[in-house]
């Protein structure tokens, strides 16, 4: 499951995931499951035809991500392995960053973060001249929303609707490394 919340440039994503590392950390080499938010750069495309046409969105590069995960085994709200990655090096996530509160009250620390998006946007390593008043106002404004959707993802994943491997991967046995998400 994915949703998106677009602003003119600045975005936010969620997802449901499965995640089997193939390099994980000492006691943590089970799968995981669990709910990723990443703030992204969306980038509208060109109308192509008349007026009336569907505008291309490219959903770009990422700033920061949020994993609230747990081991796929572990009862629901364990949320052990719940991490953030406050920058991105391209593509390719920082290290994960435990703070217990993301596994003890993670919405309240989600929400506290999207409120502040000049705080993230410096913790992710970006310049606020790259990011217009106007959508920080926006993710700010949407931030409830946003909170909301990670919550009812999470129980969803927790009530084993998703965050699950698919019917092709778990018939084949357990992978060393397999990701099933959006993102």
């Amino acid at each position: 499951m994915l949703y998106a919340f677009g602003f003119d440039q600045l975005g936010v994503v969620v997802s449901d995931l499965y995640f089997v590392d193939p390099d994980p950390l000492p006691g943590q080499e089970t799968a995981e499951r669990g709910v990723r938010l990443e703030l992204r750069i969306f980038e509208p495309g060109e109308l192509t035809g008349t007026i009336y046409a569907a505008r291309p969105i490219s959903i770009g590069r990422p700033l920061w991500r949020v994993d609230l995960l747990q081991d796929a085994d572990a009862p629901p709200h364990t949320l052990d392995r719940a991490h953030h990655h406050p920058n991105f090096d391209g593509w390719g996530p920082g290290s994960r960053v435990f703070v217990p509160e993301l596994s003890g009250d993670p919405l309240s620390w989600l929400s506290r973060h999207l409120a502040d998006p000049g705080g993230v946007l410096k913790e992710a390593g970006t310049s606020l001249g790259e990011i217009s008043a106007s959508d920080r106002d926006a993710l700010r404004a949407a931030t409830p929303e946003i909170v909301d959707t990670v919550r009812r993802l999470l129980d969803r994943v927790w009530s084993g609707e998703l965050g699950r491997p698919t019917e092709n991967t778990a018939a084949s046995g357990a992978a060393t490394s397999m990701r099933v998400s959006w993102l």
